[in-house]
């Protein structure tokens, strides 16, 4: 009877199981079926993206900037070399003979992105076919397609890449593209995005809209079949207000400044173009420049050491919204409006000594120089500094005495928009410093542990090579440490003409004097000027804003303008402009030499013109280019008679005019 009831027990339990299993079955089968289906297909399917062929950028009258061209592209799939024996060694080793390119470059490319693989790899879906070299010889192509059995998994065909039909020209400007390191790889493939300049500032428009194509392999990774495709959309057309002739007139400009100074390894540079009534940017150049073709099909490594190299002078460095200098006498148009803000007679007489104790310091006018009296206008011209000094040593005296300092010179500055980004349409910008008391105190805590220890050490390596500088270093260091946190007199002495502490973007001050020629009206400049869609419409404008106003009277700008009409005629300018049409093209400018220990004068010009209807500014910058007048004021001439065609040169802009309508895109450049 026990086993029985034992053996009615086991009948019992191994019901219950079959029961339970088909339960399960019913489940699995009836119930989750179409659930499981689904995951059992999604398993075996990828997509892959499908790019869109970026827009163009062309200049103001559709002269192509950027444009794609097809190139014979090498490209290797990964799926099928690593289903190899060897990995695809071999292949590789003989597709690198052929194109002639070494073996590591080209195995380098086609590994995959990892939390432990480095650049360069390849970001995107192992699914999507790799490209290993572009601009390949269509006969070595042709090698490549005619023998298969050597290569398998490797292609060649034509396919879009970025252009520059004008080769460097603008290339801070432009930027470059390269994969998005955001995405990563993954089964997404690679997105190619704008990573510099105006491709990555109007990425979105230029990218266009990605496709995709739904592809279905087998436990292997093999492609069976194409479940679903959804084709790409072409990127817009950016339109520029860069006008390619002003801009290749800039460049050589600058070009030929920069290679005159010395020392060579010190060579560098920036100039800025810009329509003083829209805002608009129509030429923007750095020195040393590149040619952006180098980041079509991924760059070199060598190639990218050289770029950022400070020994090759930082070549990628957009100068004209990245660096930064002292203004020197370029700034006195700030101070000389806060101090008529401050009370000062505009039409009064100041006496222009050779040079004028501030503290217990004695500041120099250039050169030592006096001038006696005279007025503002006459201390524009010849750039007098001693009458600058007395206002700022004034204007101090009176803060120091106030429970809460004015700044009058500080607060004009940044009404003029220096200390603050531009708000430029490119990244990377620059904001400059308008140093004052609340910013020298929060520097000398930043810095007071490394100076106070400097003036203790010195600078025992520097000392070897040049004790002058050791010196002079240490004896800077002990003062920061003590009383670093003070605004001193002689800060407010050098602020007041540009030097000390005071940094400015080339583009800073080329708005700054945007706004005094053109009555107050402070912009935030554009380079763009419409995004086109691939159909010829016109999907939005951009019209650059005005972000403020000059809080100084239109006598006072009328009276600062009148004053610098005068400076290339007879004041600090003329030897520069020695010769110059004056009458057919009257200029008016402003020299300025930042001097700094131990290396040659930075040299400025800041310029606009027709003087007495203002219509572009030009603003040059060269770093140890010695006074205002050797180096920029030449180039800003150089310039300006290329924009108008004065001197024998043809005009890259007949007459100064600018075209408002946008171009014909569909009917080609004009």
């Amino acid at each position: 009877m026990p086993h029985r009831s034992r053996l009615l027990l086991v009948h019992v339990l191994v019901a219950c199981m079959f029961l339970v299993l088909l339960g399960r079955l019913w489940q699995v089968q009836i119930i989750d079926g179409d659930r499981y289906a689904r995951a059992a297909v999604e398993d075996h399917t990828r997509q892959v993206v499908l790019p869109a062929v970026r827009g163009q950028i062309v200049d103001q009258r559709g002269r192509p900037l950027v444009r794609n061209r097809t190139a014979m592209t090498v490209s290797v799939d990964y799926i099928t070399l690593s289903r190899r024996p060897d990995n695809g060694r071999a292949v590789l080793r003989r597709l690198a003979r052929l194109l002639g390119m070494p073996y590591r470059e080209i195995a380098r490319k086609v590994r995959l992105c990892g939390p432990k693989v480095g650049k360069p790899c390849w970001a995107g879906s192992p699914y999507q076919p790799i490209p290993v070299a572009e601009g390949v010889d269509e006969r070595i192509a042709m090698q490549i397609v005619e023998r298969p059995e050597e290569f398998p998994g490797v292609t060649a065909e034509l396919q879009p890449v970025r252009d520059y039909p004008e080769g460097g020209l603008a290339a801070h400007v432009l930027g470059y593209v390269g994969p998005d390191s955001t995405r990563g790889g993954g089964p997404y493939g690679v997105r190619f995005v704008g990573r510099d300049g105006l491709e990555a500032s109007y990425d979105a428009e230029l990218r266009g809209r990605e496709g995709s194509r739904q592809l279905v392999v087998d436990s292997a990774g093999q492609v069976l079949r194409v479940v679903r495709e959804e084709p790409p959309q072409p990127g817009a057309t950016l339109v520029t207000s860069i006008d390619a002739k002003v801009q290749r007139v800039v460049e050589k400009a600058l070009e030929r400044a920069v290679r005159k100074t010395r020392p060579a390894s010190a060579r560098s540079g920036a100039a800025v173009v810009m329509d003083v009534r829209t805002g608009r940017v129509v030429a923007m150049a750095a020195y040393p420049s590149y040619d952006p073709s180098v980041w079509t099909g991924g760059i070199r490594p060598a190639d990218y050491k050289r770029l950022t190299s400070a020994a090759h002078g930082q070549p990628l460095v957009s100068r004209a919204i990245q660096g930064q200098w002292p203004p020197a006498s370029t700034w006195k148009i700030v101070s000389l409006a806060a101090a008529v803000d401050a009370g000062y007679d505009l039409y009064g007489r100041y006496d222009c000594s050779g040079s004028y104790r501030v503290g217990d310091r004695s500041f120099r006018n250039f050169g030592g120089i006096g001038y006696g009296f005279m007025d503002l206008r006459r201390a524009l011209v010849v750039s007098c500094d001693t009458i600058f000094y007395r206002f700022a040593y004034d204007m101090w005296v009176k803060d120091e005495r106030a429970k809460r300092p004015a700044e009058p010179m500080q607060r004009m500055a940044r009404a003029f928009g220096f200390g603050a980004k531009t708000g430029i349409d490119l990244p990377g910008e620059a904001a400059g410093r308008v140093p004052g008391r609340e910013w020298k105190r929060a520097y000398w805590e930043q810095t007071k542990e490394e100076t106070c220890k400097a003036a203790k050490t010195g600078y025992p390596s520097l000392a070897k090579t040049d004790p002058q500088r050791a010196a002079y270093l240490k004896a800077v260091a002990a003062e920061h440490c003590a009383t670093g946190y003070l605004w001193t007199p002689g800060d407010a002495a050098n602020f007041s003409i540009g030097q000390g502490d005071v940094l400015v973007t080339p583009l800073q001050l080329a708005r700054a004097y945007a706004a005094l020629a053109n009555g107050g009206k402070l912009f935030s400049p554009r380079i763009g000027k419409a995004v086109v869609g691939a159909d010829g419409r016109v999907l939005r404008t951009i019209t650059p804003p005005v972000v403020g106003r000059l809080p100084v009277s239109g006598k006072t700008l009328a009276y600062i303008r009148d004053a610098l009409a005068e400076v290339p005629r007879s004041g600090t300018a003329a030897g520069a402009f020695a010769g110059f049409p004056l009458d057919e093209l009257p200029v008016a400018g402003k020299t300025g030499t930042a001097e700094a220990y131990g290396v040659n004068d930075t040299s400025w010009f800041a310029s606009f013109a027709p003087a007495d209807k203002p219509r572009f500014v030009v603003v040059v910058v060269v770093t140890q280019g010695g006074a205002g007048a050797d180096a920029a004021a030449p180039a800003a001439r150089e310039i300006w008679s290329g924009i108008y065609g004065l001197e024998g040169k043809r005009a890259a802009l007949p007459g100064g005019r600018l075209t408002d309508r946008l171009p014909d895109l569909t009917g080609g450049a004009k």
